[in-house]
């Protein structure tokens, strides 16, 4: 029984971090550019949501509201003033301004909320489940993480395969250029997409929080590397992939601290995902990719 809350507290933690991991795979996928800054919009709508609850004394629901919306008005901000301008630019540029901006969001932070941390009070009205006579207990938040999950993962498999906007980023992922040709237009594109990646963000954010409820301005650290860990051991740039490699990372993230060491389950976790690329460098999911010269 033991084993089995441990798993399913691991499923929890990884719905978790395969919501946070498919923001990094749709924006490396489209725009082939990693956004380190992602872990911070996490953290800034755990912010939002805590202040809607906590300082105005609206429902959960319109905290969760207000934090997708914050976020994803700030995804749009940061591609258009920060990696806009740098579409042409070498891939290190790129990434020097993406850890620039997670530092600028960090300090941000530590101005507006101070350091302090904060006790956050879950937003799920769900209560926890109790079965086999009370032996085995599945909080109200690992109830919702999974289905949150589930549900994100079937509506942007519909939202890609599907739809108009779905269409172009598929284009804008094989080849800008001839998308561009077509009629796609690339800027609308990769704008829409750091949309819905941010959004997810906030969702994820208030999970975290509402999981583990202590905020800082640090708080998206660590769960973002974690999460974009998780989209490479998946295979990054693959929906599935980074969905997989979510939950595997959090059951052996969970496990590791359970039976080897609290001190060593994060050193296990970058381990397990060092071996995964020894044996297939492109991730669980990924394609290899062709590259003409």
């Amino acid at each position: 029984m033991t084993f089995l809350t441990y798993l399913i507290s691991g499923i929890s933690l990884g719905s978790i971090y395969a919501i946070i991991a498919l923001g990094y795979t749709m924006v490396y996928g489209i725009a082939k550019m990693l956004n380190f800054a992602h872990g911070d919009v996490i953290m800034i709508g755990g912010y939002v949501s805590y202040m809607v609850t906590t300082e105005l004394g609206w429902s959960p629901l319109v905290s969760v509201l207000a934090a997708m919306a914050v976020c994803t008005l700030l995804g749009v901000l940061i591609e258009q003033l920060a990696y806009k301008p740098l579409r042409a630019a070498p891939s290190l540029a790129v990434l020097i301004t993406a850890i620039g901006v997670s530092y600028f969001l960090q300090n941000a932070a530590l101005l507006l909320f101070s350091a302090n941390p904060k006790s956050f009070s879950s937003v799920v009205p769900i209560d926890s489940i109790r079965l086999f006579e009370g032996k085995l207990v599945i909080s109200g938040t690992a109830i919702v993480a999974v289905i949150a999950c589930a549900i994100i993962i079937l509506g942007l498999t519909w939202l890609i395969n599907k739809t108009k906007i779905g269409k172009a980023m598929r284009a804008v992922s094989e080849d800008k250029h001839a998308a561009q040709l077509m009629g796609v237009s690339i800027n609308k594109t990769i704008s829409v997409t750091f949309a819905i990646g941010s959004a997810l963000a906030a969702v994820a954010g208030v999970l975290l929080v509402s999981a583990y409820p202590i905020l800082m301005p640090t708080t998206g650290a660590m769960p973002g590397i974690k999460a974009f860990t998780a989209a490479v051991f998946g295979g990054i740039g693959s929906i599935p992939g980074a969905f997989l490699g979510g939950i595997l990372l959090g059951i052996i993230e969970i496990l590791g601290k359970a039976y080897i060491s609290t001190q060593l389950s994060d050193a296990i976790v970058f381990a397990v995902l060092i071996i995964i690329l020894l044996v297939k460098p492109t991730g669980l999911l990924g394609k290899k990719v062709l590259v003409k010269v």
